[in-house]
């Protein structure tokens, strides 16, 4: 085992020990596309399987080694395992951070895990079966049908051939692979809630068992070299809720040097330690930001101030490995090139990002919104494969100060006839109001771009090349209104029932732009509009979001997209990364003032940016 882990390597940032050993490299593999694997008896692991897989890259991606993208729904891995020693009252832990789309898990031969669900973790106890110092082999068989269009499958083309906004499939492994040693009592799960109000912060836990009497659990919050708060409680049964008391938060004027934005990503560290009488403690290495997100009079708003969100649509799509990123540097180059071009904010989209990646975002300060990948038709099955692998994306993914709100839905996908069937409606209520339930922190979104039912911010997909057409549709509270009511640009309501004139919400353009390059001939592509050269694309991208950042009543906006993603070529970056344009004038044209923000307010954050840059610059030896 390793010692302590950064928490940008280690693949749960959120809840780290130091008994961490990576299982990713060369693993044996197959497809089984007869699936007949089962029959043959490959789940025992005695059965070589013909070949080599590079994991945690999908068997599609060049990357893994195998490069091969055709259809293929049952895959098996194989890798011999040895642990040579373990504590006497230990647990051993296998982890994997995402199997697309279903998968068993057998050590020798012996069932220890099943999972349903392409974007969450799956955690196998092998305690019982594992003997230290024996060699042993794990199996893994994933079961991904290209075509079941109720899967949650996001931008995973369903046809041979990728085309339009869709891409190659990610099946299998494509997150790490990962062992850990700890006490049989363990924290399970943790939880961070910031309460600015308050003063303070909840700290919610489970554990792998029931406690025993006497049992405590320590937690201390530290800021830099400033210890913030340490609380021990006797704890007893599967679950404990903490609330912390943070003092430093009681001056409203001394405590904005504390709090996490984009432009000064503050982090406090957590340290967790669990006490059961006459076993080993556990434990746990965290961290937090201490931030407020909410909308009100018609604005997001971050921490008590409006807040105009400038963000980018973030696929996570790399051309040699797909969902996965192709090294751990390129997550954090990722974050820091969103924020060169001068954005605050990403919104994911169609994916449930690597906990990694949400890292790097709490880190150096990117507000996100999480969105999960939809299914394609709407049946039973397929809104509850839906409902209870969101769930476990919020119950992931709520302690990461970057996430400011949640989208469970997307331009109708899944719900196609939502604007004349109840039910489909009613999913996307319930969808909005049980995630409000799980996590009443942030904004929720029932389904972003259009037709909504109910939602806290008023999202609209907005495709004109036409500063005009902007303008006219945006530029007035009255065309603002008209806009939400009448059928939108996307040719739906935005707004499904009723009308603009209950509670004010935020209005957004959550997707716009999709600028191309003009095609040569004979080549892939996909855009909304297409452009001819370098100038031409900055000066249409500085007239649109002039058009937009002049109106007094949009709230933010999301420009499509950061990079080119297979035939979808309408990405400021190119697939490898490079810029198409100049960075620093994108920076210039996306940064550029909101009408809809009180210039005091911008003053506060320009204050901040500057501060933030300087206390980087200096970090890194640039100043």
């Amino acid at each position: 085992m390793s010692d302590l882990v950064s928490p940008d390597l280690h693949p749960r940032p959120q809840l780290r020990r130091d008994s961490y050993r990576c299982l990713d490299g060369r693993w044996e593999f197959a497809h089984d596309d007869e699936d007949t694997g089962l029959d043959a008896g490959w789940h025992r692991g005695t059965t070589p399987l013909p070949q080599r897989i590079e994991v945690p890259f999908c068997p599609e991606s060049q990357a893994s080694g195998i490069g091969d993208t055709g259809f293929h729904p049952v895959l098996w891995y194989r890798r011999s395992l040895r642990l040579d020693e373990v504590e006497p009252g230990s647990a051993v832990l296998l982890h994997l951070g995402a199997v697309d789309h279903t998968c068993q898990v057998w050590l020798d031969g012996e069932l220890v895990a099943e999972h349903r669900g392409g974007m969450t973790p799956v955690t196998a106890d092998l305690t019982g079966v594992l003997r230290p110092g024996q060699e042993h082999w794990l199996v893994v068989r994933a079961a991904d049908d290209p075509t079941d269009a109720a899967q949650p499958r996001g931008k995973q083309d369903w046809r041979t051939t990728t085309q339009g906004i869709f891409y190659d499939r990610t099946s299998g492994i494509w997150q790490t692979v990962w062992l850990e040693v700890v006490p049989r009592h363990h924290v399970t799960e943790l939880h961070w809630s910031p309460d600015l109000a308050h003063e303070s912060v909840h700290a919610g836990l489970a554990f792998s068992r029931a406690l025993p009497a006497g049992s405590t659990v320590r937690v201390a919050l530290r800021f830099e070299d400033e210890q913030l708060a340490e609380q021990t409680v006797a704890v007893t049964g599967r679950r404990a809720d903490l609330t912390l008391h943070l003092p430093a938060l009681a001056n409203a004027m001394g405590r904005q040097r504390l709090l996490w934005s984009p432009e000064q990503p503050r982090l406090v560290d957590a340290e967790v330690e669990l006490l059961v009488p006459g076993a080993a403690p556990d434990r746990v290495d965290s961290y937090l930001g201490l931030r407020s997100t909410e909308v009100r009079d018609g604005r997001f708003v971050l921490n008590g101030r409006p807040y105009f969100l400038r963000m980018v649509l973030e696929q996570g799509y790399w051309p040699e490995s797909h969902l996965t990123a192709p090294t751990p540097e390129a997550r954090r180059r990722e974050v820091e090139l969103i924020k060169q071009l001068g954005f605050n904010g990403a919104r994911i989209h169609q994916k449930v990002e690597d906990p990694r990646f949400l890292y790097w975002c709490d880190r150096l300060g990117l507000a996100v919104w999480g969105e999960m990948a939809n299914a394609f038709v709407f049946r039973p099955d397929a809104a509850e494969q839906l409902t209870r692998e969101w769930l476990d994306v919020v119950r992931r993914d709520r302690s990461h100060p970057c996430i400011v709100t949640w989208v469970p839905l997307n331009e109708s996908w899944g719900v196609p006839h939502i604007a004349v069937r109840p039910d489909q409606a009613h999913f996307a209520s319930a969808l909005y109001h049980l995630t409000k339930a799980v996590d009443p922190t942030r904004p929720v979104i029932s389904n972003d771009g259009w037709e909504h039912t109910e939602s806290d911010i008023w999202s609209v997909h907005d495709y004109s090349p036409e500063p005009e057409s902007i303008r006219s549709r945006y530029g007035t509270t009255e065309a603002v209104r008209r806009t939400l009511t009448d059928r939108g640009p996307g040719r739906h309501r935005a707004l499904l029932h009723g009308d603009a004139e209950g509670p004010l919400r935020p209005v957004m353009i959550t997707e716009m732009g999709g600028l191309s390059w003009a095609p040569a001939a004979g080549q892939r592509w996909f855009g909304y509009a297409t452009i001819g050269s370098e100038e031409e694309l900055l000066a249409s991208i500085t007239e649109l979001v002039a058009a937009v950042t002049d109106s007094p009543d949009v709230a933010g906006f999301c420009w499509t997209q950061l990079t080119d993603t297979a035939q979808e070529t309408n990405g400021l970056l190119r697939d490898d990364r490079s810029p198409k344009v100049d960075p620093a004038r994108l920076h210039e044209a996306f940064t550029r003032p909101s009408r809809a923000i009180p210039a005091e307010v911008i003053d506060v954050y320009r204050r901040r940016a500057a501060q933030a840059s300087a206390a980087t610059s200096t970090e890194h030896g640039t100043a």
